[in-house]
């Protein structure tokens, strides 16, 4: 973070604009890798139709990333725009949840990580339109219609997937098993959500948990899929602390801006 960003007067209520920044960077992060790890499956989805909803429900992401790099940008003040913010800074700066960076693994992976992450995301993004900050508040009320989509759309797919063969029923609660590790961490409460919670312009994440309990056991209940067992959970990501899986992405996703700095298209 930049000293103009750390050392700004306060953006909204008692919230500094390097709280602001932070808060912004990490919003924007989420949406951009789990947009990226969507977009891998255009042309390669199992049909037609899921192919082209992935790659809008990618398109919707990136447009929230953009927004949230916009606002961001303009708070830290330090001369970066979107793109810098998205595609020129190192693996350990982005603060996203460890959850969106996993492999799409097979269509069951991608579907049940898609349904954990975005089950929170329509809280969140819920809560956001009505925040303090106009510009955000903004953006919670374009992204949560988005993202209410994404989640009906994905636990419909999910539904088929556990109620439907026995391979795809084993398939769904295998990438189930294995991903709700990573579920915690989109309840952790830290620093720069006490204070938008305290500025009134962002929830806090823990009060966000009962309703996506609600609405991810309601899917789950009509997938025929078992609830794994809550315990130990990855944590990590939005401290710096990523699995091996984001810097090969990034690698792909960072190459032309590093290689033709500046370039537009």
């Amino acid at each position: 973070m930049s000293a103009t960003a750390a050392n700004a007067e306060p953006s909204v209520g008692n919230a500094s604009s390097g709280d602001l920044f932070a808060y912004c960077l990490g919003l924007g992060d989420n949406a951009l890798i789990l947009g990226q790890r969507l977009a891998e499956w255009s042309s390669k989805a199992p049909n037609l139709e899921i192919d082209i909803a992935l790659s809008n429900h990618a398109l919707d992401l990136f447009g929230q990333a953009s927004m949230h790099y916009s606002y961001a940008a303009e708070v830290e003040g330090g001369g970066r725009d979107e793109d810098a913010l998205a595609f020129l800074r190192d693996v350990s700066d982005y603060r996203n949840v460890l959850l969106v960076e996993q492999p799409n693994g097979d269509f069951a992976d991608t579907i049940v990580r898609h349904v954990l992450y975005t089950a929170f995301a329509v809280e969140q993004y819920d809560r956001l339109a009505e925040s303090a900050d106009d510009r955000l508040a903004a953006i919670g009320a374009k992204a949560v219609k988005e993202l209410s989509y994404h989640l009906r759309h994905a636990g419909e797919w999910l539904v088929r997937l556990g109620d439907g063969t026995d391979e795809s029923h084993e398939r769904a609660q295998k990438a189930l098993d294995n991903l709700w590790a990573y579920t915690g961490e989109l309840f952790e409460c830290r620093p720069d959500d006490t204070n938008m919670q305290a500025a009134g312009i962002g929830p806090d994440p823990t009060a966000l948990k009962p309703a996506w309990d609600k609405t991810v056991d309601e899917i789950l209940e009509r997938a025929t899929l078992v609830r794994p067992v809550d315990g130990w959970m990855q944590t990590g990501g939005r401290e710096g602390r990523h699995s091996e899986h984001l810097g090969y992405m990034l690698a792909d996703m960072q190459f032309m801006q590093r290689a033709y700095p500046g370039a537009k298209w």
